[in-house]
């Protein structure tokens, strides 16, 4: 089994790493970033990308200015696309995943861009060309949300969709909650922490959770929708008050995401909501995601789990790969 990377950040750098110490049985032909990449046709030494992976241009095999243009020709089974997520237009990623769908290479990507803009397109391209599309890391990381959905509910109408998929969120409101402090001082502590970026509007407003939650409703449900056609509020106006407000009647709040039939269509919502203990997705806490299907003959499925880490989004890359080699034998 042959793979290209690209994009060696957090998770490329985990990826790498866990390539070894599961001893997968591959060979790693390049690790593309922007300003070059490593490459050698017989197979990169992981080993040695493992011992300088912070100084990666120190490589022997690090060639300058090698672009994707002129390393897409390389024969590989797999391309790795993990660039960083661009939600206006998808690119660079959508052009890099495109041109490997039509070259007969399959492709695993944790990017939601070129998903959520364009699933449908890129579905009928890998089929086009008989190759497999693996997105199962753009839906919560580890949490095997998409084929929960697809292999597990294989069969079954999904009516509606639930999701707590927002891990930096769970820590904020869980913070507010025993340490009684405000939304700014919760936020404050998790950005000193990591857990929260700097500029933490895709988390605390809503938007990375309506991203998941229309790439699931598009791929489970059949639908074509975009983030325009989502209702989205985010966590940045609940209180303290509101939170033990809830919590006098046996509440949590969460930020949840729904996919859910309203006159005829889909329709996709985006909302703090305070669950009952009774509702699935209550317990969800911490890093952990959780997602729950309604279904018409399966009756409720629930998925808890999937901590977020780089190590987990590896792992979820590392799953794809696996289930889809594993369906081609």
């Amino acid at each position: 089994m042959n793979i290209g990377l690209i994009g060696y950040g957090g998770v490329g750098k985990a990826f790498i790493r866990l390539l070894k110490e599961k001893d997968i049985p591959c060979k790693v032909k390049y690790i593309l970033k922007s300003d070059g990449a490593v490459f050698n046709s017989k197979g990169i030494d992981i080993n040695k990308i493992i011992q300088s992976e912070d100084n990666i241009k120190e490589h022997k095999d690090w060639m300058e200015g090698k672009n994707f243009e002129n390393i897409i020709d390389e024969e590989i089974d797999f391309l790795v696309e993990l660039t960083p997520t661009n939600m206006e237009t998808g690119e660079p990623a959508i052009s890099y995943i495109k041109e490997a769908l039509n070259r007969g290479i399959s492709v695993v990507t944790g990017n939601k861009g070129p998903i959520l803009i364009d699933y449908l397109g890129l579905k009928e391209l890998a089929e086009k060309n008989n190759v497999s599309l693996g997105i199962g890391c753009t839906t919560g990381g580890a949490l095997p949300s998409i084929s929960g959905g697809a292999v597990d509910c294989a069969g079954a109408r999904i009516e509606e969709i639930q999701g707590v998929l927002n891990g930096t969120t769970n820590y904020i409101l869980k913070e507010m909650a025993t340490k009684e402090i405000e939304y700014q001082e919760a936020l404050r502590q998790a950005q000193g922490l990591g857990i929260a970026e700097t500029n933490p509007k895709m988390d605390v407003e809503g938007f990375d959770t309506a991203i998941k939650m229309i790439i699931l409703t598009n791929v489970l449900m059949g639908e074509k929708l975009t983030l325009e056609d989502a209702e989205i509020e985010g966590i940045t106006k609940v209180t303290v008050k509101d939170i033990k407000d809830a919590e006098q009647e046996g509440k949590k709040i969460k930020l949840l995401g729904k996919a859910f039939a309203k006159d005829g269509n889909i329709k996709v919502k985006v909302a703090p909501v305070a669950l009952e203990e009774e509702h699935p997705l209550y317990s969800v806490e911490g890093k952990n995601k959780g997602v729950y299907y309604r279904t018409d003959t399966l009756g409720d499925i629930t998925i808890i789990g999937g901590a977020s880490s780089t190590r987990n989004a590896a792992a979820a890359i590392l799953r794809d790969i696996e289930n889809i080699r594993i369906m081609r034998l």
